[in-house]
């Protein structure tokens, strides 16, 4: 398959930053990869409850960079003092 184009990558991820679409060009992926990367992050819990291994090579370190970053507070305490903003102003 042939690598992918600009306008390929963002008909697949919509609008995404040049810094992105670089790298995916830079990694030669094809249009096959780039949609099974997109399925993995949009839906990883429902594609292993399907039995599907996890993805690997080209397609996981697309999947790791579409992934959205973090959330900081996930799992910490939130603002400071661990009180909610909703609990001070009431």
């Amino acid at each position: 398959m042939a690598s992918l184009t600009r306008d390929e990558i963002v008909a697949v991820l919509g609008p995404v930053d040049d810094i992105l679409i670089a790298d995916i060009l830079r990694m030669g992926a094809n249009a096959e990869e780039l949609a099974m990367a997109r399925g993995w992050v949009d839906c990883d819990e429902a594609l292993a409850n399907e039995g599907r291994p996890p993805p690997t090579g080209r397609v996981a370190r697309l999947a790791e960079m579409l992934a959205p970053p973090p959330d900081e507070n996930e799992f910490g305490p939130g603002p400071a003092g661990g009180a909610s903003p909703a609990a001070e102003s009431g």
